[in-house]
């Protein structure tokens, strides 16, 4: 089981280097080489998936989410791609060092506090989080919680299904591994999407709460 956490691999200036942060280095460069490559070569490809995305998280949001989709399709991405590279032998899923969902979780809880401030103004986002004043300190508890339970739901799952496949694959190595592999992967993915579409939800709170009704809805 040493192998399901991160390891120190070397040190850069008396800081330690795990091998889940040169994967996430590793991981970068394979993102952005591919997207440039599909850019170049093909694409109408790029653009569907854009679309693609687009019209997803424009569905979980309820409005155009093309605001938007500059932090939640680099989330869905990253996190897809960083679940899935785990089953290249001797690279590392990095979302299985807590660190890095703790690191997601906190852009998701920045980016809510910036588009509410952004389309709604300073005071206005913050008379919304105050009103009344009394639950004020219950609405901070629920940002943390929530921020909490992003780093803890993408990690435990990740860590778990990783734990399960290490079983059964020292338990019968030369029946199920192709399976597990192909389930790991759905796996990752599908945990990608729901924490993009969780994401998309607190945003879309955020941007929408207390939102005066215009003219023509109440027409």
């Amino acid at each position: 089981m040493k192998g399901l956490f991160p390891q120190v691999v070397c040190t850069i200036f008396g800081i330690p280097v795990r091998d889940t942060v040169i994967s996430t280095w590793f991981m970068i460069f394979v993102i952005i080489g591919t997207t440039y490559l599909i850019g170049r070569r093909q694409p109408v490809v790029l653009e569907m998936l854009v679309d693609f995305v687009l019209d997803q998280v424009s569905g979980v949001m309820g409005r155009p989410a093309a605001p938007y989709l500059s932090v939640l399709g680099t989330l869905a991405i990253f996190i897809a791609v960083a679940n899935v590279i785990g089953a290249v032998p001797i690279i590392v899923s990095p979302t299985h060092d807590i660190n890095t969902p703790a690191a997601l979780a906190l852009i998701v809880f920045f980016s809510v506090h910036y588009f509410g401030i952004r389309d709604k103004g300073p005071v206005g986002y913050l008379k919304e989080l105050a009103t009344p004043i009394f639950t004020l300190p219950l609405e901070l508890i629920g940002q943390l919680s929530r921020t909490l339970s992003l780093t803890l739901r993408l990690f435990g799952n990740v860590l778990s299904m990783e734990m399960i496949v290490a079983v059964i694959f020292s338990l019968l190595p030369l029946i199920v591994p192709v399976p597990l592999i192909a389930f790991s992967m759905f796996t990752g993915v599908l945990q990608a999407y729901i924490f993009t579409v969780l994401a998309a939800v607190y945003i879309g709170a955020a941007v929408a709460a207390f939102e005066p009704i215009s003219s023509k809805e109440r027409s």
